[in-house]
């Protein structure tokens, strides 16, 4: 690749994109292995030397997998899909190959430390650390047990999100049972020959579905729905992924999988989660019983024999309590964030923030035409920062949730950022939520542009400890919630902007419910680390012992949540690396000033400080350069407290 040349995309057709994909990656895998060749039989003169043909070989790994990561969740071809699986099992296993080489292992096991600077330092013992990691030092048959067993997690784990992804499920309702729901969607839901109206359980269907409309039934039925995606064929994987890690983290030295996990991220040791999940608990007791009480009274007087409110019911009495006690209606809020102008104002909003400029790039081949394509710059003086890809709109065979996927890692001098977003919202009017979440995904997206500009693989774009990556993206949600941002691009149909009073009555109540969101979130981050920690039997009826013990709703029968859980694969056993990173998100969010969310010097030092060094540092000593202090628990506790 030219130096900085921006990645060029093949035609939008199946066949291109198949032979693109098996092109590239066999020309990078055999690069990679070439290198490697070369280290291990003429081996340079100096230390440098030898990390900077290492940085070759992870940049063309890197290549592989991001690609073929990204097109095999978003193509619209599944032989597309399978190729790119195909393509990124070649190359974790290649991988998982140099991991357990020992002649490799030895070329860096004698390197000396002289001469390095430090990022160069740094680079070099987190090399050796993660040849520790992978076993390199086991015996032979232990090696190749390890290999075996990375290898098979490979395969379980696009197996598990395949069933996801392609699971799409759906009720259907008769149309009165839509009474409550916008007209515009009931308009877009028209009743088939049947009679009948489809309800899938992709977010722009379900989400409004479970806050408007009025039938608990059908309320109940959907959600069911969507907590079975993956059940019953996801409960084997799951099991076997469990067990595998366990047995790999067994034979690497360590007591268990969370354990394994811990040790690379802020929290450390697997203990140490499970101490968070009770401490965050704790916190959110009162304020979620609290709230849970407001819920039942307002339930009661539709069902005055309720005993508990049932998840099903959250959303929709949720919504009830903030329409008619926080004077917010959710109907009318909507009518405020048009797609095409929330979209324009998000690059608006984060451009005028970290000093950016964008610019459409119509002329380019995109995979589906629904898929939007910009070039970012430097506003300052329109040095070329990478390339963006917004592909925000659900469809078959797709992405389920919302994620920032890199599609080209940013080497200094070598090769621009690339990163893709990908979502899945309603192309017409969105809920506010919907609007906090893409904020939300785009700061994962301005991480990885602003912090790609590193020499070295390892440390570029979103590559601090991966408990502190969601605190950036968490910490730019504020500014979807600032009534002065807002104005600038949330209007109406008559090109009214939103009311100022308005987003301080939605401020307050999106405090409502709050603290029983934590504990839900507990609940997840539970299932995570105790479904690795003991891999139960009965998924399922350890499944309600968790939300019992953790959630402030009872669990569904019939319902199966953890296979439908993507961030079981993703994120392992660290699902509470989200709550971890909104600890830090309020803290840093505290060196701002509410009256000024763009003012400049808070902003550019912020910007230089936390989001362009990417991994060449400690997440804790990114938070300590702009907050001039270690990170605590005062802004979060005094936030949930409120």
């Amino acid at each position: 690749m030219t130096a900085r040349t921006p990645l060029t995309l093949p035609a939008p057709d199946a066949d291109a994109y198949l032979a693109w994909l098996q092109e590239t990656s066999e020309e990078a895998l055999a690069a990679a292995r070439e290198d490697v060749r070369l280290l291990k039989e003429q081996p340079p003169a100096t230390a440098l030397e030898t990390l900077q043909v290492w940085n070759d070989v992870d940049i063309a790994l890197g290549a592989t997998l991001a690609r073929c990561e990204l097109f095999s969740e978003v193509h619209p071809d599944a032989g597309v899909r399978e190729a790119a699986d195909a393509a990124s099992m070649a190359a974790r296993q290649l991988s998982t190959e140099f991991g357990l080489d020992p002649d490799l292992y030895a070329v860096f096991a004698g390197l000396d430390h002289d001469g390095l600077d430090a990022d160069a330092t740094r680079l070099l013992d987190k090399t050796l650390r993660s040849f520790r990691r992978s076993g390199v030092a086991a015996d032979p048959e232990t090696r190749e047990r390890i290999r075996v067993i990375r290898e098979r997690l490979t395969a379980l784990g696009q197996s598990f999100g395949r069933t996801i992804r392609e699971g799409t499920r759906s009720i259907r309702v008769r149309p009165e049972q839509l009474a409550g729901l916008p007209a515009d969607w009931i308009d877009a839901h028209p009743a088939g020959d049947d009679g009948l109206v489809t309800v899938t359980t992709d977010y722009p269907d379900a989400i409004p579905f479970r806050t408007f409309a009025h039938d608990a039934v059908a309320r109940r039925d959907l959600l069911v729905a969507s907590s079975t995606i993956g059940y019953p064929d996801n409960v084997p994987v799951l099991r076997e992924i469990f067990g595998l890690r366990a047995e790999l983290a067994g034979l690497l030295g360590y007591d268990s999988w969370p354990d394994f996990d811990a040790e690379v991220k802020m929290i450390e040791r697997g203990p140490a989660i499970a101490e968070f999940i009770e401490r965050i608990s704790d916190l959110a007791l009162e304020p979620a019983r609290r709230d849970v009480g407001v819920l039942l009274e307002r339930l009661r007087q539709d069902r005055p024999d309720a005993e508990r409110v049932e998840s099903s019911d959250t959303a929709y009495y949720a919504e009830l309590v903030r329409k008619e006690q926080l004077d917010v209606d959710a109907q009318l809020v909507r009518t405020y964030f048009d797609f095409g102008r929330v979209r324009a104002g998000l690059l608006d909003v984060t451009g005028r923030l970290f000093g950016l400029t964008y610019s459409p790039r119509t002329d380019l081949p995109v995979w589906h035409e629904a898929v939007t394509a910009y070039d970012v710059a430097r506003a300052a003086d329109g040095e070329p920062l990478g390339r963006i890809y917004l592909d925000l709109h659900p469809r078959e065979g797709k992405f389920k949730h919302a994620a920032q996927f890199t599609l080209v890692n940013g080497i200094a001098g070598r090769q621009l950022p690339e990163g893709t977003l990908v979502c899945n919202f309603p192309t017409g009017l969105m809920e506010h939520s919907d609007v906090v979440t893409l904020f939300h995904e785009f700061g994962h997206l301005v991480h990885h542009l602003v912090g790609g500009h590193q020499p070295w693989a390892e440390f570029s774009g979103v590559a601090t400890e991966w408990d502190f990556v969601e605190a950036p993206s968490q910490m730019l949600e504020e500014w979807a919630w600032d009534a002065d941002v807002l104005a600038g691009f949330a209007t109406n149909a008559a090109g009214e902007p939103i009311p100022a009073d308005l987003v301080a009555r939605m401020r307050r109540a999106d405090d409502f419910g709050k603290g029983y969101f934590a504990r839900t979130q507990m609940f997840y981050a539970a299932l995570s680390y105790y479904l690795h920690l003991e891999n139960p039997e009965d998924l399922v009826a350890r499944t309600r012992e968790l939300q019992e013990r953790y959630s402030m709703f009872p669990f569904v029968e019939g319902t199966c949540m953890p296979a439908s859980f993507g961030h079981l694969d993703g994120y392992g056993s660290g699902y509470y690396t989200y709550m971890w990173s909104l600890v830090i998100a309020k803290d840093m969010f505290s060196a701002f000033d509410p009256d000024h969310l763009f003012a400049a010097d808070v902003a550019t030092r912020y910007r230089d400080r936390v989001l362009a060094p990417g991994g060449t540092k400690d997440a804790a000593d990114l938070v300590r350069d702009f907050l001039g202090r270690d990170y605590s628990f005062d802004a979060y506790a005094a936030w949930l407290a409120e």
